[in-house]
């Protein structure tokens, strides 16, 4: 039964979503976390159900004492929420940890699938994926074809499917496998993965979805769709420090080798030869597994399984459609990718001040509104360049200035606002006042900032330390060992 209730209770249940900083004005006071996309906060009852098993802490594949039992059973429950909360059949899918992200599910499927179908050498990827959605595929295929994305400039934004159904017909059994994300790191454009599963699998290819932007936002249900892969990493749905994790159907990991070798997946050793367990998930977890990590994730899906994906994807919307909105209405700030009343979006909005480079926009929303928030290109450069093209060609640059690289790469990107669970509407409010400050104080803002390193800022007379902020070697000496 889902608990819509539980929803507000956990939304003030994050670790760190108090903490203070100090402003330019010499006060301190919370920061506004905006910066979800990149990383979220820790859920606090997971956190705890993760510290707690430490007390009975073992490693896993054994059950000859009271702690590896334990360890052993937690670790498959994990597994267990895993499917659970992307709809998928145990029967048909297996869920395994890989990694500290999606990085490790991507090139273990890339490597993998190249090998199996050498007669397909074709991979399909679309232009808006973030760079660990794409290199993997460009280094273990022979050829990689980028899928463009529908619309031009403020329209750009979502799935192209028309230019997906164009390469299908041109390319047809050459292609092995496409890769696309669920929502886009960038815009929060949502992917409509049953239309394309439904037209890849047409030709026989694979399937495989980055979900790491969209398993936070909005339901997924990996059988309706029928996924072949699906990727997303744990330290962007409330569990950082949990591993990366991949879901694939059973009977494509069986037709792949391991590609990691060690203890827990073999059944037998000699020194002749070594013999790969059948068993799934062991087969793919080689070495002692990230078992806190994995059991706090676990927990993690199953509060939000409590809770109804449903329910959060409704409160976010709200939360987008505010944003949107409101930014929009402001003069000088650019609003990339789709209307969300037209094309559905996740709880990531990338924008642009005029007569601010995105860098010295972050700097001062947090150093004079305490407002945590991502800039640059986000791991993303093809489509941020793509969404920035016309305003790139309009610069107005001496192409004989020998720092004409420099300014160009201050003004190549974006600053982007992403939700989590514990973004509220008060949070956003904060966030449009700020930026309408910005822009009312525009000229006082830009004579106290210098510019430093490839593309950042840094206020001249403002500027506390790392340590000034978390001091490891203070905390330990502070502490009674």
């Amino acid at each position: 039964m889902k608990n819509p209730e539980l929803l507000s209770r956990l939304q003030a249940s994050f670790i760190g979503s108090d903490t203070q900083y100090p402003t330019v004005d010499g006060k301190r006071g919370p920061r506004t976390y905006l910066d979800s996309a990149a990383s979220t906060l820790m859920m606090k009852p997971a956190f705890n159900v993760g510290h707690q098993f430490l007390t009975h802490y073992a490693s896993t594949h054994s059950d000859m004492h009271y702690s590896a039992k334990g360890a052993t059973k937690a670790f498959a429950w994990a597994h267990k929420r895993v499917l659970e909360f992307v709809g998928a059949s145990e029967e048909k899918y297996c869920a395994f940890f890989a990694g500290s992200g999606s990085t490790a599910g991507f090139n273990r499927m890339a490597t993998s699938l190249s090998k199996i179908r050498p007669e397909r050498d074709l991979v399909l990827i679309s232009e808006m994926e973030h760079h660990s959605n794409d290199l993997p595929h460009r280094e273990h295929n022979f050829q990689v074809i980028h899928v463009p994305c529908m619309g031009e400039f403020e329209s750009y934004g979502g799935f192209n499917m028309n230019c997906l159904e164009e390469s299908i017909q041109k390319h047809g059994d050459n292609i092995n496998y496409i890769a696309v994300t669920g929502a886009s790191n960038v815009t929060g454009t949502i992917t409509p993965l049953k239309e394309v599963a439904k037209i890849v699998h047409s030709v026989g290819a694979y399937m495989i979805v980055d979900a790491s932007q969209m398993i936070a936002h909005t339901p997924v249900n990996i059988d309706e769709v029928d996924l072949d892969v699906l990727v997303f990493s744990g330290h962007k749905i409330y569990a950082p420090g949990s591993p990366g994790v991949v879901i694939a159907k059973k009977s494509l990991l069986n037709k792949i080798s391991p590609s990691e070798l060690g203890g827990g997946m073999v059944d037998d050793v000699s020194l002749e030869e070594y013999i790969p367990t059948r068993n799934l998930p062991d087969r793919e977890e080689a070495g002692t597994p990230n078992i806190v990590g994995a059991i706090t994730l676990g927990a993690v899906l199953d509060l939000l399984i409590q809770v109804g994906m449903d329910n959060v994807r409704e409160k976010e919307i709200s939360l987008i459609d505010y944003t949107w909105n409101k930014l929009t209405l402001l003069e000088g700030v650019t609003v990339y990718g789709p209307n969300p009343a037209e094309v559905p979006r996740t709880g990531t909005i990338s924008f642009n001040i005029d007569g601010f480079d995105h860098g010295l926009a972050a700097a001062a929303l947090n150093d004079y509104h305490n407002i945590q928030l991502r800039n640059g290109c986000f791991c993303a450069h093809p489509y941020v360049r793509e969404l920035l093209k016309r305003e790139l060609w309009e610069i107005d640059l001496d192409p004989d200035d020998p720092n004409v690289e420099t300014l160009i790469e201050r003004k190549r990107g974006m600053v982007r606002a992403s939700f989590g669970l514990y973004t509220t509407i008060d949070d956003l409010k904060k966030l449009i006042l700020a930026v309408s400050d910005l822009i009312n104080r525009r000229e006082e803002i830009l004579g106290l900032y210098e510019p430093f390193g490839k593309n950042g800022y840094r206020h001249k007379y403002f500027a506390p330390s790392a340590k000034d902020i978390f001091n490891p070697e203070a905390l330990l000496a502070q502490s009674a060992i």
